[in-house]
Order: structure tokens, then sequence, then C-alpha cells
């Protein structure tokens, strides 16, 4: 079952790395680090994403975490991509990654889209 679980995410990784070299790159919403870059950095995420329940993993939240520390806006704009929707990603569930890491500075309220960061 785990070789069946790391495959299917290796996939996923395979799927959302092939699909960020047609991403436009969001207007310097990750600063000089191409969206689909930053995308791919948190693939560590992708479980965590698409389930609330799913144990965050410790590589999510550190690449969460110094996303959110160096840009925080940047991971609303990878969250909003064409991309995230591509890959399954489900941003009512993403969006709760940095709480459930326990981020402090998560810049709770803000919005994302149509979402808030709890």
């Amino acid at each position: 079952m785990a070789s069946k679980i790391a495959a299917c995410l290796g996939c996923a990784f395979l799927l959302v790395s092939n699909a960020f070299l047609w991403e436009v790159d969001a207007a310097g919403e990750c600063g000089k680090t191409p969206i689909r870059s930053a995308a791919a950095s948190l693939s560590p995420c992708l479980s965590a994403a698409g389930n609330a329940k799913a144990k965050v993993p410790p590589a999510c939240c550190a690449k969460v975490g110094a996303l959110i520390k160096t840009v925080p806006r940047c991971l609303c704009a990878v969250l909003l991509s064409p991309l995230a929707k591509q890959v399954g990603i489900k941003v009512a569930i993403a969006i709760t990654i940095p709480k459930r890491c326990n981020i402090r500075n998560r810049q709770a309220g803000k919005k994302c889209g149509r979402y808030t960061v709890p």
C-alpha cells in the first residue's frame, strides 16, 4: 500500500513538474522565483493539500514556512494558479496548511482569492 501511495505521489509530482513548464509566471508574486518553481518546491505538500485530515509532512511545513517568511503572497499565487487546479489541489484545504503546521507568521485573516487564511 505504501509503495502505491509513493508511486501515486511520484506521478503527481511528475504531472506538476510537466504542467509547470507551460505555466505563465505570475507578475512578481513570487519575487525572482518563477511561480512554477515555487509550486514545484511545495511538492511535499501534495497529500496534505487534498485531504484536511492528512498529516502535513515536516518537509512541507518547512517549505511553506520559508515561503511565507520570504515572499508571503507567493503561497496564494501558487494556490490560485491553474496548475494547482490541474493537479487536484483543493484551495480550501491547502490554505489551512500554514495553520496545520503551526506557522506563527501565517497572516491569519488575509484573503487569498475567495479564501481566508485561518
